[in-house]
């Protein structure tokens, strides 16, 4: 049997002889690129210089520091012989170590959002590459308009196929990067399948989403959104350029209704992309102090590719998912 002695208040500094798990080789390499470069990735990058990603960045540091985040210390209760600390965790979004509690954490507040006995699809919908430079540049006043225009779509696609004028239940997510870690912003949405009907009391089910009618239909609230918000030539241009390249709408994925026994598994699948860095420690190849090699799955190809960039673009493509925006409607 083991008793729990003593837990310092968190960074609080403590210095005690006994047994503390040393962190991972990777880990190490992990937290070292972050030493090493986090201040000139911010001279460089002067958008991430602000107390938010510095808080980020200095907790994934601390985490599995006694000195600085505190212990748990045990002993046997038979023998009353032995210890055996434990130094606490960070739970950062940046720390990969603690990305699972971040993940089982969301799960667990997106789970308590959903109808019982209401079947959820997920649909992802996404821009083309054309766009991101834009979103990019223009994140702080797109970011948000772009989710409500994925409400406003599919609101206008249900209202479209049932023709009654529904109203869905979402929990929209924006992904700001693909597998390999570049920027890539779409959302992910878990839908209700179906919406209810104001007019006439009631819920109205919907077997199926027709998928030309809902590419036709995102382009064009995220075109009008577009334009709307940022009132440029170079944008109008832009849009008038999609439209002219995308005459068949722009991509979606709709995956087929989820049972609601399936909530939870979609709600994780879902967070282990959307609420934790895109590359994890086991796909970290090799640091030689100035690029970083890593691997991952492609989509498109459905094969372990590898990829080696410089250290501050391996930064960024971890930071800059870290501003996640969730909406629930």
């Amino acid at each position: 049997m083991i008793q729990k002695l003593h837990r310092p208040h968190p960074h609080t500094p403590t210095r005690c002889a006994g047994m503390l798990a040393a962190p991972s080789q990777d880990w190490n390499v992990f937290q070292q690129i972050f030493v090493e470069h986090w201040d000139g990735f911010k001279r460089v990058y002067p958008r991430y210089n602000t107390s938010y990603y510095d808080g980020l960045v200095d907790k994934m540091l601390a985490c599995g520091d006694p000195e600085r985040m505190g212990y748990l210390e045990y002993r046997c209760l038979h023998c009353g012989q032995g210890q055996h600390r434990v130094a606490m965790s960070c739970k950062s979004s940046l720390c990969l170590r603690c990305a699972k509690v971040y993940v089982d954490n969301w799960v667990s507040q997106v789970s308590q959002m959903r109808h019982e006995g209401v079947i959820y699809r997920h649909i992802v919908l996404t821009m083309p590459a054309m766009l991101r430079t834009t979103f990019y540049q223009q994140s702080q006043a797109v970011l948000s308009p772009f989710m409500r225009c994925g409400v406003q779509c599919l609101d206008d696609v249900f209202s479209r196929v049932s023709d009654k004028s529904l109203k869905g239940g979402y929990i929209m997510v924006i992904q700001t990067h693909g597998r390999n870690g570049q920027y890539n912003p779409h959302l992910h949405c878990i839908a209700t399948s179906g919406g209810w009907d104001q007019k006439a009391k009631q819920w109205v089910h919907l077997d199926y989403v027709p998928y030309p009618l809902l590419r036709k239909k995102w382009q064009w609230h995220l075109l009008t959104m577009l334009r709307q918000t940022v009132k440029t030539k170079e944008i109008r241009r832009l849009v008038d350029a999609c439209y002219t390249r995308y005459r068949e709408g722009f991509v979606t994925h709709v995956q087929k209704g989820d049972v609601p026994a399936r909530y939870q598994s979609l709600a994780t699948y879902l967070a282990k992309y959307v609420v934790s860095p895109p590359i994890s420690l086991r796909r970290i190849d090799r640091y030689d102090g100035h690029h970083v090699t890593y691997h991952y799955r492609s989509h498109k190809t459905e094969r372990v590719e590898r990829e080696r960039v410089d250290v501050y673009t391996f930064i960024g493509r971890m930071v800059h998912s870290l501003g996640i925006f969730i909406l629930c409607d």
